[in-house]
């Protein structure tokens, strides 16, 4: 039997500090799967910075306790190579059981309101179910409830589109990027052809599908997604705030011009209401933005700890150091015509070797319009030239067009 918990042993769930405008739709939007727990999860996994013991039994406690998720925590325990800890084997499976003869519970006051209530019950019902897979079950049970709830033949688009923004959540949760950008292009669409895409949804799919970009490494597609949502954000069932606002800073520091870092990023106000939680990265943009690239480079470093430890940008660690890289040595050799390995080693506070090997691997990659006199320890700027670069590309697509004409031609003719 059960024992019955006592209020000392009753977990405590934290509520989390909402920022951002209101939505009607976000506030009806299931709380699980919490976001928040799994970019927690993903720390666990890469051992990020702050990550020890009590932070892990943490962890496998809320997952014990406030989900009763037997499938995640097992998941976790494989993932981590651990065993034994807050629940045994044999708990597990009796939760197992406790949550098989819930959703008999539940799957019956589904046929109950089919004979004797309306669609609207029934359609409640399969939402209780789905959201009950999301806090407590496997993702196969999850998406498998959230499918039949999407397969009721009265259900709205908009409530369409809030469930399939909901099963994508559920397929990230548990790392299906594929899945759940295959959700998001299905709301999309819905939002756009099927009518249910009021202003709140299609704002809130903004930020669904920007986030998914950045999984993709569609950095400058996520970018412009983000900074269009900054004032509007009302997503705080996929990530926080504070998190929302470091994704549309870090992306866009890629993209944007000088003159809108500045405006969007250093003096807007969304941002500056949020810059004392993300110092590391403020103090990046503001570095760049101060040509003081020295106090850059020691920036990077702080920031490489932040990239780690987010699920969104941890992926492709090596892209974004190799960019920020690239960004600040294109904005320093845009003011020159030719500068010393010495003086650009003495800007960035490094040694001229470490400029060498870097800007080397950069130019041979067609990254920096420039070229390396190491005899003379120069570095020699060769600026594109549009006119020419754009009759260039106007020649080769001319000459594949004619290609293509001539090879249709032939077709025709047999």
């Amino acid at each position: 039997m059960e024992e019955e918990k006592t209020p000392s042993e009753t977990p405590v769930v934290e509520v989390k500090k909402k920022i951002g405008q209101p939505s009607a739709s976000e506030e009806t939007a299931s709380p699980y799967p919490d976001m928040d727990l799994c970019q927690n999860i993903h720390k666990m996994t890469v051992k990020a910075a702050g990550v020890d013991a009590a932070f892990n039994t943490k962890i496998f406690t809320q997952l014990a306790k406030e989900l009763e998720n037997p499938s995640l925590y097992r998941q976790l325990q494989t993932s981590l190579g651990v065993s034994g800890g807050i629940l045994s084997d044999a708990d597990l499976s009796v939760m197992d059981g406790k949550h098989a003869k819930h959703m008999e519970a539940l799957e019956a006051k589904v046929d109950e309101a089919k004979e004797s209530a309306g669609d609207m019950e029934v359609m409640d019902a399969r939402v209780e179910i789905a959201r009950f897979a999301a806090k407590s079950l496997s993702k196969e049970k999850t998406l498998e409830a959230y499918k039949k709830l999407l397969d009721l033949p009265k259900i709205s688009s908009g409530k369409k589109i809030d469930a399939l923004m909901e099963s994508s959540r559920v397929a990230s949760f548990y790392g299906d990027d594929k899945k759940s950008s295959e959700f998001i292009d299905s709301a999309q669409k819905l939002a756009t052809e099927g009518g249910g895409g009021d202003w709140d949804r299609r704002n809130r799919l903004k930020v669904y599908r920007g986030l998914s970009r950045l999984l993709e490494r569609d950095i400058k597609g996520a970018s412009t997604l983000l900074i269009d949502c900054i004032a509007t954000f009302s997503c705080n069932e996929i990530c926080s705030y504070k998190s929302f606002i470091m994704y549309a800073s870090l992306s866009n520091l890629l993209h944007l011009p000088r003159p809108q870092i500045k405006e969007k990023l250093l003096e807007g106000p969304e941002v500056l209401s949020i810059a004392s939680d993300i110092p590391e990265v403020m103090a990046l943009i503001k570095s760049l933005y101060d040509c003081d690239y020295k106090a850059y480079l020691n920036a990077m470093v702080n920031v490489e700890a932040v990239l780690i430890a987010d699920r969104y940008l941890q992926p492709h660690l090596a892209y974004w150091m190799r960019e920020l890289h690239i960004l600040a040595y294109k904005q320093f050799l845009d003011s020159y015509q030719s500068v010393t390995l010495q003086a650009m080693a003495d800007a960035f506070g490094v040694s001229t070797d470490f400029i060498d090997y870097h800007a080397s691997r950069f130019i041979a990659s067609g990254r920096l319009s420039a070229k390396i006199d190491k005899y003379g320890g120069v570095v020699v700027t060769n600026r594109p030239d549009l006119k020419n670069a754009q009759y260039r590309e106007m020649i080769q697509k001319g000459d594949l067009l004619l290609n293509r004409i001539q090879k249709l031609a032939r077709v025709v003719d047999l």
